[in-house]
């Protein structure tokens, strides 16, 4: 994707976000994966609350920065987080804690599939911004 021509990078059509701030938006939220995977592992009995003003990635500066080095924050981030998951005893996965924005008890499985879903929604937007 680095072949991209930089003014498709940082085209926001609409007013929406660009290429570049759909993908640091992803990096963005990894703290807060690492947060509620710690959460889950010591019995929180809440998760903690995204900011859904997406304060941080509005912030960034995302189109100031190269993409690829948006890619490896993102990259080392995630493969940080999936280096723990994968440390996990199978019981882990069944923990379970209230998600304030869904308003529900899900396990951790179940927070990593709205993870999943999250980044899908985000990669779909990156292939159509390219």
């Amino acid at each position: 994707m680095l072949d991209v021509p930089e003014a498709r990078l940082t085209w926001k059509p609409g007013g929406g976000w660009s290429l570049k701030e759909q993908a640091g938006h992803l990096a963005d939220l990894e703290p807060l994966w690492a947060t509620r995977l710690d959460e889950f592992l010591a019995g929180a009995d809440t998760l903690s609350a995204a900011d859904l003003a997406n304060t941080k990635t509005h912030e960034a500066h995302h189109n100031d920065r190269p993409l690829d080095q948006i890619l490896t924050t993102f990259r080392e981030a995630r493969s940080a987080w999936m280096a723990r998951l994968d440390q996990l005893d199978p019981l882990d996965f069944a923990r379970e804690a209230f998600h304030p924005r869904l308003r529900v008890r899900i396990r951790l499985v179940d927070h990593l599939y709205f993870v999943a879903e999250h980044d899908d929604h985000h990669l779909a937007r990156v292939w159509e911004l390219r």
